[in-house]
């Protein structure tokens, strides 16, 4: 009893010495002394501001010496002008196709897909592959600012195991397609390794399980429809392919009668937390569809425009009230899974398309690239936003190479200017995973050798 009366006491005190009034709080790390840009609802931006986390919560964002005043910390960064932002979500790629990076380039997508991918894909994907592939997305996504990435493919539990142990945030899924693939022969048995892959990681930190089916066109109904009954069951997201090119909306006309997104309205596919990826061929009366059901979009300039797929109408998109986020696309169509990439092309295309110099505007982009891209994934309670009681998902970005000076606008300088490799620090749920460019998840040596020696059997693979 006198034991248990000290602990109490000795808690309690701890406790009062934590609150006493004029007392700073201790937090676990501060970033100090940069331009912060938060994406809160007042896309507020502080100058001199600093960042406070607690665990793997933002407890406070303000003026460093407002900061400084109120908490201090076990490890504090000092950023020296550098500008603190909400980590990068890239809302749609394919993680280990890293291996199969300019495997195949200046192709439509259909023969890039049937004569190079597929067979490639037959003759390669394994347990291991994937493994290698996300260990290198990871790296890749880590150095240039990504802390949260949606991907659909195969072996899907290999990639949920790698992307946590990097200390990165995913929303991951089993691809389900209608042929034999690497890990399932058909896509009934692709439902029961997404059932498996979704209790393995049920309420976990940072892996989202989804039901990933590929595409209308590559599905029957009854599949498609059991896609959808799997997550109102396992409550868990939806992420598809669609509209991607004029091939499949055609296709769809002729079969069905309707638009990709008209057929699977009919099929009662829709509903909240589903991403849509592309959406390049989509008509005002599909956008009036994706509206009401509370689906997001995932666009993907930089994929899109390679393969000559289209450009999506991300403008009447975002008008609408869709919530658009931003995608790299796998590495075999894009080439790469830097962020600000995306954003920068965003900006460019839409302009172009539109000419209007005044579309997609920086500030928009960096949006898109952050907050957008959370609530198009369902998930911009916790992350996409530097506020209080979010998750810590933070990157520092330098303004120090000789490109960037001078630097008016940070905003304009992060989507015109900056590249993946600017990122000097990344943090997901208040982990540091990267520090003055040196990754501490993952051995970077090793990552790198061991996709070398894949990308020798990729090559054996296809000659």
């Amino acid at each position: 009893m006198a034991l248990r009366f000290l602990v109490v006491w000795a808690a309690a005190v701890a406790f009062a010495a934590a609150a006493a009034p004029g007392q700073p709080r201790r937090v676990s790390l501060l970033l100090t002394n940069g331009i912060v840009i938060t994406e809160d609802a007042s896309s507020r931006i502080v100058d001199r501001g600093a960042v406070a986390i607690d665990g793997r919560d933002i407890v406070a964002v303000d003026r460093s010496d407002a900061i400084a005043s109120r908490y201090t910390a076990a490890d504090t960064i000092d950023v020296n002008g550098a500008v603190i932002m909400p980590g990068l979500i890239n809302t749609h790629t394919h993680a280990p196709m890293v291996l199969f990076r300019g495997l195949a380039d200046d192709l439509a997508l259909m023969e890039w897909l049937q004569k190079y991918i597929f067979p490639a894909e037959a003759k390669t994907v394994s347990p291991e592959f994937v493994r290698a592939g996300t260990r290198l997305a990871a790296l890749e996504m880590i150095e240039s600012g990504t802390t949260t990435y949606a991907d659909m493919y195969y072996f899907e539990e290999e990639i949920g195991r790698a992307t946590k142990a990097a200390g990165l945030r995913g929303v991951l899924g089993e691809t389900i397609i209608r042929f034999p693939v690497a890990d399932a022969n058909t896509p009934a048995e692709s439902l029961s390794r997404t059932e498996k892959f979704a209790a393995e990681f049920a309420n976990d930190e940072l892996i989202t399980p989804a039901v990933a089916p590929h595409a209308m066109y590559t599905l029957d109904a009854a599949t498609l429809k059991a896609c959808r009954a799997l997550a109102e069951r396992l409550r868990i997201p939806v992420l598809i392919h669609l509209a991607e090119t004029e091939d499949e909306v055609s296709g769809a006309r002729k079969e069905h009668n309707a638009t990709p997104t008209e057929y699977l309205e009919s099929l009662q596919f829709w509903g909240p937390r589903t991403l849509a990826a592309h959406g390049v061929h989509v008509t005002p009366g599909d956008i009036a569809i994706l509206v009401r059901r509370g689906v997001g979009v995932s666009h993907n300039p930089e994929s899109n425009m390679k393969l000559a797929s289209g450009t999506a109408p991300v403008e009447a998109m975002r008008r609408a009230g869709i919530a658009v986020g931003l995608g790299t696309d796998g590495a075999a169509s894009n080439n790469d899974l830097d962020m600000f990439e995306a954003m920068r092309q965003a900006a460019f295309l839409h302009k172009l398309v539109s000419r209007d110099p005044r579309a997609i505007p920086a500030a928009a982009a960096v949006r898109m690239a952050t907050i957008d891209g959370a609530r198009a994934l369902g998930m911009e309670k916790e992350v996409g936003s530097l506020e209080a009681g979010k998750r810590a998902d933070v990157i520092v970005v330098s303004m120090d190479a000789t490109r960037q000076i001078p630097m008016y606008d940070p905003q304009s300088h992060l989507v015109y200017v900056t590249r993946g490799d600017d990122v000097t620090t990344t943090i997901v749920n208040g982990k540091i995973l990267m520090r003055d460019r040196k990754v501490l998840t993952l051995d970077r040596r090793a990552v790198i050798a061991e996709a070398q020696s894949f990308a020798a059997r990729v090559r054996a693979a296809v000659q």
